[in-house]
């Protein structure tokens, strides 16, 4: 049985720093496409980042400041934070899919089979 458990989420000042960590159980992260959505109150699910076989992709709002990896020996995968800021405020999500790719991943939910049960992030002085 595929679970996904996120942890680190918390609240933050703005310019502060986060990392979220998502434990895999049931398959190995390293053969599928993984990554981290994040859903604000009142708004559709977002993609953050992503990454498969290639190195992560990252949408436009976060790039530069957020960073996706992986440790495959813990199965685990990691999203650091930075520079936050109060739109990063939201719920955020580990994903997995059924599916890899060589080169890139991508940024639609749709793509994702899997997903944790998320964590709260909120970025407020």
């Amino acid at each position: 049985q595929v679970q996904l458990v996120e942890s680190g989420g918390g609240l933050v000042q703005p310019g502060g720093s986060l990392r979220l960590s998502c434990a895999a159980t049931g398959f190995t992260l390293s053969n599928y496409a993984i990554g981290w959505f994040r859903q604000a109150p009142g708004k559709e699910h977002e993609g953050v980042s992503c990454i498969s076989g290639g190195d992560g992709t990252s949408a436009d709002p976060v790039k530069g400041r957020f960073t996706i990896f992986r440790d495959n020996a813990k199965n685990t995968i990691y999203l650091q934070m930075n520079s936050l800021k109060p739109e990063d405020t939201a719920v955020y999500y580990c994903v997995a899919a059924t599916a890899y790719y060589p080169v890139g991943c991508p940024l639609r939910d749709y793509a994702y089979d899997y997903w944790g049960q998320g964590t709260q992030v909120t970025v407020s002085s």
